[in-house]
């Protein structure tokens, strides 16, 4: 049971796929999550897909949307501003609110990589995210960068990118393009776990605004709320030490769960631990259906 959706972010027009369960019944307002995907990726990925499935499976409406400037939505293509994608984040949960099928009182955000560290901001400033679940995510784009471009010659490379593409937009007024491989480097034997038409080529500044982007200096105020931390412990992509201190920021309830038997693209892969972690965090703290009292 799906829809495709189109809602406004500003004065953007945003794409989604909104997912029903199958045992949906006219009338019932359904607790909701919206699925935000990885770095210029869509809402085709995997780990949207299969994401939405798995919800909607435990009797979830869920979102799956295409971030701006990616998939089909409008927006500088290849411009991911960080910030502009809370904005869009929150478009979307407002969008969902006015949805029939939808409890208004009830959303969550499950983000994976890029989509993880916007999902744990957006439930840092909007306490309409009752529930957070971040895959792989990071909390300051400085650190993760310095993880992901280790040694001296490596930081100079990237810097020197960053500080060109500053020189390159005063210059010419244009925005410098560059490999996404050179801003998140990601090993080849991963690679396969793109999407397909994810974006091969971003702005500097979309490298600018990650580098800016601390999710660690609001995540303590996701708090009554839930959040759920997963993280590899041999993640090849993000740096596992990003969860870690999300976590030790983060008040309570939050749970920070390690796998080490998946790599970066969990949410990508048939795994059982990963989904019955996830489902039982779910029981626990943001149920698909109300509990009987006893």
């Amino acid at each position: 049971m799906q829809e495709e959706v189109t809602f406004k972010s500003g004065d953007l027009n945003i794409k989604g796929t909104v997912t029903i369960p199958d045992d949906y019944k006219a009338g019932e307002k359904r607790p909701a999550f919206l699925i935000l995907h990885g770095f210029g990726s869509n809402r085709t990925a995997g780990n949207v897909v299969l994401q939405s499935k798995f919800l909607s499976d435990l009797g979830y409406v869920t979102l799956g949307f295409d971030m701006r400037g990616c998939g089909e939505s409008d927006g500088k293509r290849a411009n991911l501003i960080c910030l502009e994608q809370v904005e869009d984040t929150r478009a979307a949960m407002t969008y969902m609110q006015s949805r029939p099928e939808v409890d208004a009182d009830r959303l969550g955000l499950l983000g994976s990589s890029f989509g993880a560290a916007v999902a744990v901001y957006t439930g840092g400033v909007d306490a309409r995210a009752r529930a957070v679940i971040s895959s792989g995510g990071w909390g300051d784009g400085e650190r993760k960068f310095r993880g992901q471009h280790p040694g001296e010659e490596n930081w100079k490379k990237f810097t020197d990118m960053l500080a060109r593409g500053k020189k390159h937009r005063e210059e010419t007024g244009e925005s410098l393009m560059v490999d996404r491989y050179d801003i998140v480097p990601i090993p080849q034997h991963l690679r396969h776990n793109l999407a397909q038409k994810s974006i091969e080529q971003f702005t500097a500044e979309t490298a600018q605004s990650m580098y800016d982007f601390r999710a660690d200096d609001v995540v303590g105020n996701i708090a009554p709320n839930a959040l759920l931390l997963l993280h590899s412990s041999i993640d090849s992509v993000t740096p596992t030490e990003q969860s870690v201190e999300m976590f030790k920021r983060a008040g309570k309830p939050t749970d920070l769960h390690l796998f080490a038997e998946t790599d970066h693209f969990m949410f990508a892969e048939d795994n059982t631990r990963v989904r019955t972690v996830v489902k039982d965090w779910l029981d626990m703290y943001f149920p698909a259906k109300a509990k009987t009292p006893a």
